[in-house]
């Protein structure tokens, strides 16, 4: 039997069937008007899929900041829990790398995609997988899972449980002290600042400005790239 995660105040948890996707579910009752601060999740053993519906109080482009909140709740999480060797990285927009290579990460939506109206909700999912490497070692290397990089003794229900109190923890100094209190702690923790990439776009990865946009130099230009634009489509 799964011992059922314990969350912190404000937070609680709903399991969702095995077939049903945790992200879909709190979709569906974030349009029915579900309260603010429910978790959705599976029981499942080889990943871990939840979802965490908001209730934003301010526009889109500023409550899409709560994605970079969920990330750095994940990896202080993973930091708590796997060997004190393991590396946790993040990988813009939304994925979670450890050691280097990919190991799920976070996803998102709302009810709108403009950026100055205000969403009736923001829900933020993490999918992290534990176990499901192809039976070939080194067959996909930039993509792992914890068991693979030697975290065997974390549960998903432990990191669920893990990541709900982190995550509450930095949405709470996100709320008191804006964005530049999450971002502080997510920079370090961005392996590819300052240099070139491919995806999402070709060019040299300068940063993040005040508003969260991803700054993207390319032949002396800089563009700016917005979570927005990567949020899933309901």
């Amino acid at each position: 039997m799964i011992d059922s995660p314990q969350f912190p105040p404000l937070f609680r948890g709903e399991v969702v069937p095995s077939r049903v996707d945790p992200f879909d579910k709190a979709i569906s009752q974030a349009i029915a008007g579900v309260d603010s601060g429910t978790i959705y999740y599976s029981e499942a053993i080889d990943t871990l899929q939840a979802a965490l519906v908001l209730a934003p109080e301010s526009t889109l482009e500023e409550a899409v900041q709560a994605v970079y909140v969920a990330q750095v709740g994940l990896a202080e999480s993973l930091g708590a829990l796997a060997p004190p060797e393991v590396p946790v990285h993040f990988q813009w927009p939304s994925r979670i790398k450890v050691n280097g290579a990919v190991c799920g990460g976070v996803r998102y939506a709302a009810d709108t995609d403009t950026p100055d109206s205000m969403p009736q909700w923001l829900v933020i999912g993490i999918d992290v997988p534990f176990l499901g490497l192809p039976a070939e070692p080194g067959e996909n290397p930039n993509q792992t899972t914890l068991h693979e990089e030697g975290c065997s003794e974390i549960t998903p229900m432990g990191l669920l449980e893990s990541w709900s109190k982190h995550t509450l923890l930095w949405l709470t100094k996100f709320m008191d002290g804006g964005f530049e209190v999450v971002h502080k702690e997510w920079r370090p923790r961005c392996d590819t600042l300052g240099q070139a990439i491919e995806t999402p776009k070709p060019g040299v990865f300068v940063g993040l400005d005040e508003r969260g946009r991803m700054l993207l130099r390319q032949d002396g230009i800089t563009d700016t790239l917005s979570l927005i634009d990567f949020a899933e489509r309901t």
